[in-house]
């Protein structure tokens, strides 16, 4: 992997020792980033290397604001979302892609194959320990455990990561720094709630309960990461002292095991920022970012030679227990982190070369307040969407690729009853669901030269329809798992998901087609269709919206049509939504008032209960209430309560 020429000339900063009181750069910083750059010594080092004289000063932001993409020479500095590194956002002279370059912690060092090889070979002590870790997040915190005993130096390490320890790695704990204030209404006795709210404590590593373990076993994990520098094994030694090594190059030791051992290596920075939607990897090159803040960006590494980038993904390929082939080129898959990735290896099929596109998923899902104050729809499609699938309406949220379809409908997973029993099933894990009574299950491609051993979303599909739920969840309809859907519909199951077409008429088209084939008199069985669209916005920015919400009336078997309502429709002029369907909707006034017990007469009333729900939603969002997780448990208690 290679660092490609910056739009900056680097200022050898080699033999530099910066003294905070008398050091003219650390004078010309923000507050905020002197504090954080003396606190961080290897984005310290790299303030150093900026000509600032001639690019200015970073300004430091600890979150980005939406309203940063606005600058128009960004010269930003943030702290990525996990992981301790940081982001430098900087303008392209030319104009075209702004310039992404992550911030590591770094070992420079003439010796350091020689430094690798020695800690791989005192690694090897810890094989069996570190290949029995119960997922990521143990192994990573394993792994920095065995090297602070290593390094015979303390380790600060997160609560989460030291209750993450198997017993026999928990050391002596020298200091315990007590965690903030709890969020309001968390008691005190929610574990998640104290883990989230960042207690830190600092320990000392202390030597593993060793068992019993076969000589002639070797790691298939823990291959000896020196290779990749050219080193060899040496002694057991006390490798800090032999090679002379500092806090801040120990720091980058580790950061760098950790990456390449349990992280995606050189792409761990990328995926530790939770602002970037996309990574895509051409060929050989350089490597394209889509930024949630900054939009299309590229990055300051990228590969030098088709030999780099096949083995940098094959390796990938392999610590996601997917690995590509010749014979098996193509891989879908899923990070460790959730994200979607897609390979396409070998030059044979790519003439580029291998190639890769990362859909990075968010840790945090966007709560439909978030979208509504976004404009992605308004305050009264909210509240109408509730009530539909408060009864139980059958929905797809269609549109494009990368048009937030998934993210739309995780949104409105707030709305299914709380108490509810939900089955989720995807080729790719994407769908968020915060309800307790949650079966998430995903498909399983045939293994090379078995037959047999796949399930697909035809077989999940099936199976949930015998596992009682109150609403199935698709991840995406494609293929004659669409029918078995239809069926589900049919026999009372309410189902939602996502779909593949740009407007009402063109899903309708794709359901009766092949693959999919539903028969004609099926589709009537959908109840909504949410079209939604990536566009161009009256201001020049790009933003995703719900251009329209269709209600699916019925199927005239002698005219061969179908009849639909638009119910809300998105003007791109003024960029604001019309209830086109007020006083003329076909479920609200002749299926969902009936069964809410609305006499005849009176059915239309039920508009005024889509404007109090809008009303409540702008009133909670007035009130600060935007996590996830918050809306849900609001809008949960007041379901419960009645009052929604």
């Amino acid at each position: 992997m290679a660092v490609f020429e910056l739009p900056f000339s680097v200022v050898d900063a080699t033999g530099h020792e910066c003294d905070k009181e008398n050091c003219e750069l650390v004078q010309q910083l923000s507050p905020e980033l002197a504090e954080v750059a003396l606190q961080n010594s290897f984005l310290l080092r790299y303030l150093h290397t900026l000509p600032v004289d001639e690019i200015g000063v970073p300004i430091y932001h600890e979150e980005l604001a939406r309203t940063d993409g606005d600058e128009e020479n960004p010269n930003f500095i943030y702290k990525a979302h996990a992981g301790g590194t940081f982001v430098h956002i900087f303008p392209d002279p030319e104009g075209i892609r702004d310039w992404y370059i992550a911030i590591e912690p770094s070992v420079e060092h003439p010796q350091f194959p020689k430094i690798m090889a020695d800690i791989e070979e005192s690694l090897i002590e810890y094989t069996n320990e570190l290949e029995s870790a119960q997922g990521d997040q143990q192994l990573g915190a394993m792994l920095r455990w065995t090297l602070a005993h290593i390094f015979k130096q303390p380790v600060e390490m997160e609560l989460w990561e030291i209750m993450a320890l198997p017993k026999g790695f928990q050391g002596e704990v020298i200091e315990i720094v007590e965690p903030p204030a709890l969020p309001e209404g968390v008691v005190s006795d929610d574990a998640e709630a104290v883990l989230e709210a960042g207690s830190r404590s600092v320990a000392l590593a202390e030597k593993p309960v060793q068992k019993d373990r076969d000589p002639k076993k070797k790691s298939s994990l823990f291959v000896p990461i020196a290779k990749l520098f050219s080193g060899s094994s040496k002694s057991d030694i006390d490798i800090a002292k032999k090679w002379n090594l500092d806090t801040d190059a120990i720091e980058g030791i580790n950061y760098s095991m950790v990456r390449e051992k349990v992280g995606m290596g050189v792409l761990q920075p990328l995926i530790n920022d939770h602002h970037i939607e996309d990574i895509s990897c051409s060929g050989v090159g350089q490597i394209f970012i889509e930024h949630k803040v900054f939009k299309s960006m590229k990055a300051s590494f990228g590969y030098q030679t088709h030999a780099e980038l096949d083995e940098h993904v094959l390796r990938m390929s392999e610590r996601i227990k997917k690995p590509v082939t010749f014979r098996q080129p193509v891989v879908d898959a899923s990070l460790p982190d959730g994200s979607r990735i897609n390979i396409v290896y070998g030059q044979d099929v790519s003439l580029r070369g291998t190639n890769y596109t990362i859909r990075k998923f968010s840790e945090d899902p966007i709560s439909i307040i978030q979208l509504c104050k976004w404009g992605s729809l308004s305050w009264e499609m909210a509240a109408y969407l509730s009530i539909t699938i408060e009864d139980g309406m059958n929905m797809f949220v269609s549109g494009e690729t990368a048009s937030g379809k998934t993210t739309l409908m995780n949104a409105l997973c707030t709305f299914i009853e709380p108490n509810a029993k939900i089955v989720s099933i995807e080729d790719t894990a994407e769908v968020n669901v915060p309800h307790k009574n949650w079966i998430k299950e995903v498909t399983r491609k045939p293994k090379p030269g078995e037959t047999d051993s796949g399930v697909g979303m035809f077989d999940l599909l099936r199976a949930a329809l015998r596992q009682r739920p109150e609403m199935i969840i698709i991840g995406e309809i494609r293929g004659e798992e669409g029918l078995i859907a239809f069926q589900a519909m049919q026999t009372g199951h309410p189902v939602m998901a996502t779909f593949h077409a740009a407007s009402v008429q063109k899903l309708i088209q794709r359901l009766v087609g092949d693959p999919i084939l539903v028969p004609k008199n099926y589709v009537d069985n959908l109840n909504i269709a949410v079209i939604q669209i990536a566009t161009r916005l009256p201001n020049g920015k790009l933003g995703r919206r719900a251009v329209a919400i269709n209600e699916i009336v019925n199927y005239d078997s002698a005219a061969d049509a179908f009849s639909f309502v638009e119910v809300f429709q998105w003007d791109p002029i003024t960029d604001t939504f019309e209830f086109t369907g007020f006083n003329n909707s076909y479920l609200l006034e002749q299926v969902i008032a009936p069964s809410r017990g609305y006499p005849p007469a009176r059915r239309r009333q039920i508009y005024s209960l889509v404007k109090r729900r809008a009303r409540i939603l702008e009133k909670l969002a007035a009130s600060g209430l935007e996590d996830y997780d918050a809306v849900y448990r609001t809008i949960a208690k007041a379901i419960k309560d009645g009052v929604f």
